[in-house]
């Protein structure tokens, strides 16, 4: 419900220049949603490899890796100065695109890391499609629907749900973390915090990098690099929750996803605002190359 709601939310601030960038940008956003969907599922494949951890909660990181650009990355690259246009441009695309990745990855990550002869789940490709419209694009097409019928006074309502989603949001995690499995939560454990905490963030920092290596690669400019790494760094965990718990009907699949909620937001505002900053400081020594220090 509340993923609904996050999702209609967002569809109210959906404009139509954020479906021009579809257009105007196709090689920017092409790379990008490559980056999300191809390489970062490969990058989480390597990363619970490495580390020794239960199959439940490697499913719980690839599902992760899978779910990519959640909503709160549009705001972060708005305060680190990136090009928001073609962040909402991929949080859309990308949202429409995971309908269809989400079941066939998972059914794959599930039979590589954790289905064995005693222990079998099965993630149905049809109704998992069904069930992810329903929650993210059927709201959002509604709460576009809702922008064009009422036009400016949505915005009076948009304020609000703003305000009031961040704190549903929390409260749904709040839940997850400290509750029993019998009252809807996770019965969270601090020793799996800790051994999960390591991991998600190498996790977010792989992905934040490996969007601005990618980028570099294709020569794409800074401010665009810079949003899309902090869209492939920023994961939306609330729709990770959703497949681990409703879906896959697993609380250890769900902890990785409240523990990168933990850090993710903080590490990627952080590492985005000081890769602006170290770029305008090299920026200023190459303009006065002979100031003293």
């Amino acid at each position: 419900m509340v993923l609904a709601l996050i999702m209609f939310g967002l569809g109210m601030g959906l404009r139509k220049v954020d479906f021009q960038q579809l257009l105007e940008q196709p090689r920017t956003l092409a790379v990008g949603l490559f980056t999300q969907i191809v390489l970062l599922p490969i990058l989480a494949i390597i990363l619970v490899a490495f580390f020794d951890i239960s199959p439940a909660f490697k499913i719980g990181i690839l599902l992760l890796s899978v779910c990519p650009g959640g909503v709160t990355s549009n705001l972060v690259s708005y305060f680190a100065k990136g090009n928001v246009a073609l962040a909402v441009s991929l949080t859309v695309t990308n949202a429409v695109i995971t309908l269809f990745t989400i079941p066939v990855l998972v059914h794959m990550f599930l039979d590589l890391f954790y289905n064995t002869p005693g222990t079998y789940i099965d993630l149905p490709f049809f109704d998992t499609v069904f069930s992810i419209f329903l929650v993210t694009i059927l709201p959002a097409v509604l709460g576009m629907l809702a922008r064009l019928r009422f036009g400016r006074k949505i915005m009076e309502v948009q304020k609000i749900v703003n305000i009031t989603l961040p704190i549903l949001l929390v409260s749904v995690f709040a839940i997850k973390f400290l509750g029993g499995e019998s009252n809807g939560g996770t019965a969270m454990t601090m020793a799996e915090i800790k051994t999960l905490t390591p991991i998600v963030i190498v996790l977010n920092v792989g992905a934040f990098l490996l969007g601005h290596g990618v980028a570099a690669i294709f020569g794409m400019s800074f401010r665009n690099a810079n949003t899309i790494a902090i869209e492939i760094g920023l994961h939306n965990t609330a729709l990770a929750l959703l497949v681990a718990g409703e879906f896959l009907g697993n609380s250890d699949m769900e902890k990785p996803a409240l523990v990168y909620a933990l850090y993710s937001f903080f590490i990627t505002y952080g590492l985005s605002i000081a890769w602006v900053r170290f770029r305008l400081s090299r920026l200023k020594k190459r303009s006065n190359p002979n100031k003293p220090l």
